[in-house]
């Protein structure tokens, strides 16, 4: 009888990684196996998450804004921040957006846009994970349209007052700073407002059926008055929140490849030991195939985000990364992603509608994954319209 592999032995893949970006995921792993594989279960049954203990223990870790450069942050590579955000998603959804909710949206913006003053004041202590941040641009009627936002920001004086609404906001409910997208005279700007501020509020959003173990909530401005130093002063426009977009978009490409990975180690564990018909089910036809398919789509997701984080980090000659690319990488990883989660929830029979095995959990929260940060149909129309030079969005 020949030795079962795992999907990454079968092709090689860790190989195509450097010896840190193994130890990081190494050492991802086993903190992840400690802390939280054994409680995200729960977590997710009873819509919860801790999220101040692990904003603390992610950066101890040095992960929260690991692919930043000073302020307290790791100064990684974009494939190293790929390789942890692989190893969190496979825990879960929640967990990872957490971390990149903190490092690619709320600190990257207030890195690439914000004054020296709002870095030193933010920065250290968002890379420690001694304070959480959140990304206001989504509202409840403008969604994947952010050119229709409502949220308005008035001078006064020298002050600046915020009146609107956020919705589908990750980390709000417990975030010490938001990052705050609003109209203004000049077009759209950017804020870094104190969760402590009079006027705003921060309610969680009740009742969700996916990525249960993340913290969701809206953010309510209701004459929110902040000093002329608060406002991003290196970005005008919707230039600023959609390039942080576009880096979170790239955890996400790596993500999803934890989520696949996770689905189909736990479901071939399972088929090794469950006999059915006198043998283990991981012996049948029909069950290998739906392995072999998972371990094909793992395989080329895994290529394409190393493809995308080598030419984040310059490696490639004579290429750059674009939006486009992370568009395609998004689309492309996030379906197969989710159709390996089903798929393998298919080999677990009944068993695999509990909360004993991550599959299921992986799928439902791939569900919110296809959406934020871009609809599946969003980014088909940036990659069409990369492909023909013809703009369908209007």
């Amino acid at each position: 009888m020949t030795t079962p592999r795992t999907p990454d032995e079968l092709l090689a893949l860790d190989a195509l990684l450097t010896d840190d970006e193994r130890d990081t995921a190494t050492t991802v792993r086993a903190v992840l196996d400690e802390h939280v594989r054994p409680h995200v279960g729960r977590w997710y049954l009873d819509g919860t998450l801790p999220a101040r203990d692990l904003a603390k223990l992610f950066g101890d870790l040095g992960l929260l804004g690991m692919h930043l450069e000073g302020y307290g942050c790791a100064g990684t590579t974009a494939t190293m921040y790929g390789v942890a955000c692989r190893e969190l998603e496979a825990a879960d959804g929640g967990v990872r957006s957490l971390v990149s909710v903190q490092g690619s949206l709320a600190m990257y913006a207030i890195h690439r846009f914000g004054s020296e003053e709002q870095k030193l004041e933010w920065l250290p202590r968002m890379a420690a994970g001694e304070a959480i941040g959140c990304f206001g641009l989504t509202e409840p009627d403008a969604g994947s349209d952010p050119s229709s936002m409502r949220t308005r920001a008035r001078r006064d004086g020298d002050d600046w007052v915020l009146d609107g609404a956020k919705m589908w906001i990750t980390n709000a409910p417990v975030a010490d700073v938001a990052v705050v997208w609003a109209r203004t005279d000049e077009g759209v700007r950017g804020f870094v407002v104190p969760t402590a501020s009079p006027g705003l509020t921060a309610p969680e959003v009740p009742g969700k059926l996916s990525l249960r173990a993340s913290v969701t909530g809206q953010l309510v401005l209701d004459g929110v008055r902040l000093p002329a130093g608060a406002v991003l002063p290196e970005v005008t426009g919707l230039r600023g929140p959609l390039s942080c977009l576009t880096e979170a978009r790239f955890g996400i490409v790596w993500g999803a490849t934890g989520a696949m990975r996770d689905s189909l180690a736990s479901a071939l564990e399972y088929a090794g030991s469950r006999v059915q018909f006198g043998r283990p089910i991981a012996g049948f036809q029909l069950t290998q195939a739906k392995f072999a398919d998972a371990a094909g789509a793992y395989a080329k997701a895994v290529l394409l985000a190393h493809h995308l984080g080598r030419l984040k980090d310059g490696s490639v000659p004579g290429a750059r990364l674009t939006p486009e690319m992370i568009s395609m990488g998004k689309l492309e990883n996030v379906r197969a992603a989710l159709e390996v989660a089903r798929s393998m929830r298919t080999v677990l029979g009944g068993s695999g509608i509990t909360i004993d095995y991550s599959p299921l959990r992986h799928a439902v929260n791939l569900e919110t994954v296809l959406t934020y940060e871009g609809t599946q149909e969003v980014h088909q129309l940036v990659v069409g319209k990369a492909l023909t030079g013809l703009d369908a969005f209007s």
